[in-house]
């Protein structure tokens, strides 16, 4: 097939066709595996991520088996997906151990895509194959919710509800074996959200007055895992990198992504759930263990406790985004040893300290990726929140163990505070100032920070705000020793001679 500007378009009969150096393609004998996977979202994230965990397998003759996708919005069309065979582009890119790292794939781990509304048949005969061993979602942190839904519709109206249809048809089809239950792994950013989703169908199927049997099917032979994802995948290039891929591979690929190297998908599951899963053999981003809290914590605090307290600093040195300020060497390291010195013996979890340090390390080659843009205003959203969520519990855990102000935090908690010096405007809206430049601060506790900024006397506004067990969630943070003057001192010292001067000392 060619398009109207004489460009070859990604499909099966055109693999052949494809000559570009270096780019892996799927063999012929990987569109005859059968449909071992139902899944519900078309997002970049499971295409980038638990997808390609799938099509690695499956090249390497261990899973087998392909994954039939879902629509569940009626909005758009599944024609993108139906041209190409459902074949699509990922380019990788990233730092490994402080070297660049290039990969493209053309994924063939999907094998069709059913629009909810219009193929809800076609859903229910993939729910009564006997192939069918596994569930994946991904439909926003709003999908896994409790709502009035009449599960005998075509469609449900919810993804629960959607879930519940399924396992029933299933049920109804092939018996209340054991062997016919179904391992599901929803990947929405909440936390227990297999078991939030279990809750949840257990209730619809109460609600849609199901037997006791059937109930009970679900509860005890289907294993809903937690789970926890993270990769960045920003997604489809923008129309000047499309045009420059283009010319030098010579197809035009209409589902192309990219994403970062780095890769984990943590899922909470026993030994049955490993058997079934068999596709995290054929790479390490995939972990199947009994309690995955563990991968939590590391994220929370050394990912996203170290952008939370770095972000501040960087931006009122006049960083604009993540990469330019880890080219700085300063400012590299400043947050390489807030990271390795201070967030990771503080982790409020028990996490050896090398495992720590290997993750921290992964994150700065992270940070440092020149294909992936973080602006550090967006980051900055929410601040005060993150401080509370991310940073609070890793500096109360700090003090259990010593006495010593940790410097670096304390200097990101005093840039943070600077960052949060705003007035309002006639819009409503809360502007900082930083070398000159305006800036929006998006943070629902902007309006008390401008009122706090008022108190003229410096050491009286820290206090008051350190103080605040409501702000922090409990902790009076000017009973930890030191730590309120070093705040002070460190504020002082940005207002009087800016952020990267006191970095630089």
């Amino acid at each position: 097939m060619i398009d109207n500007n004489n460009v070859m378009i990604l499909s099966k009969d055109n693999l052949k066709k494809v000559k570009v150096p270096g780019l892996t393609v799927p063999h012929a004998a990987l569109f005859e595996l059968p449909e071992k996977v139902l899944q519900f979202g078309t997002g970049v994230l499971l295409r980038g991520l638990p997808d390609f965990f799938i099509d690695k397998a499956n090249r390497a003759g261990i899973f087998n088996g392909r994954v039939v996708v879902v629509k569940s919005t009626d909005t758009g069309s599944s024609s993108e997906f139906d041209q190409q065979d459902s074949l699509y582009t990922l380019a990788i890119k990233g730092i490994a151990d402080g070297k660049k790292v290039e990969e493209d794939i053309i994924c063939s781990a999907i094998s069709r895509v059913l629009t909810a509304g219009k193929d809800w048949a076609a859903i229910m005969e993939v729910a009564r194959d006997p192939n069918l061993q596994v569930v994946i979602s991904n439909t926003t942190e709003v999908g896994i919710q409790l709502v009035e839904d009449d599960v005998h519709k075509a469609p449900p109206v919810s993804f629960p509800g959607k879930l519940l249809a399924v396992l029933h048809a299933r049920y109804e089809a092939l018996g209340s074996g054991e062997e016919n239950g179904l391992v599901i792994v929803p990947t929405e950013l909440i936390v227990d959200n297999g078991k939030k989703l279990k809750a949840i169908v257990l209730e619809l199927a109460a609600q849609n007055n199901f037997d006791s049997k059937f109930i009970n099917w679900i509860n005890t032979c289907n294993h809903f895992c937690d789970s926890l994802v993270d990769r960045i995948v920003p997604g489809k290039p923008d129309a000047a990198t499309i045009k420059q891929i283009e010319d030098q591979c010579g197809y035009r690929d209409d589902l192309r992504i990219a994403s970062e190297l780095y890769s984990l998908w943590a899922i909470q599951g026993d030994e049955k759930v490993k058997s079934v899963l068999t596709f995290a053999q054929a790479d390490p981003g995939v972990v199947i263990a009994p309690d995955i809290e563990i991968f939590r914590e590391l994220k929370l605090r050394l990912l996203n406790g170290t952008h939370t307290l770095s972000c501040a600093v960087a931006f009122l040195s006049g960083f604009k985004t993540v990469k330019e300020a880890m080219d700085d060497a300063i400012f590299s390291a400043f947050i390489t040893q807030l990271a390795f010195n201070e967030i990771a013996p503080a982790i409020p979890y028990n996490i050896p300290l090398d495992v720590a340090h290997d993750f921290a390390a992964k994150v700065l080659d992270r940070f440092r990726n020149p294909h992936i843009e973080h602006l550090w205003i967006s980051i900055s959203a929410q601040y005060s929140a993150k401080m509370k969520m991310r940073v609070v519990p890793v500096i109360m855990q700090h003090y259990r163990t010593t006495s010593k102000v940790p410097d670096h935090i304390a200097l990101g908690f005093a840039a943070f505070l600077r960052f949060m010096k705003t007035t309002k405007n006639a819009k409503g809206e809360y502007i900082g100032v930083s070398n000159g430049v305006e800036y929006k601060v998006t943070d629902d506790n902007a309006a008390y920070f401008a009122e706090a900024w008022k108190e003229e006397n410096l050491k009286t506004f820290v206090s008051n705000v350190l103080s605040d067990e409501n702000l922090w969630g409990g902790p009076n943070l000017t009973i930890l020793p030191d730590f309120e003057e070093a705040i002070y001192q460190k504020l002082t010292h940005i207002l009087h001679d800016g952020v990267f001067d006191t970095v630089n000392n």
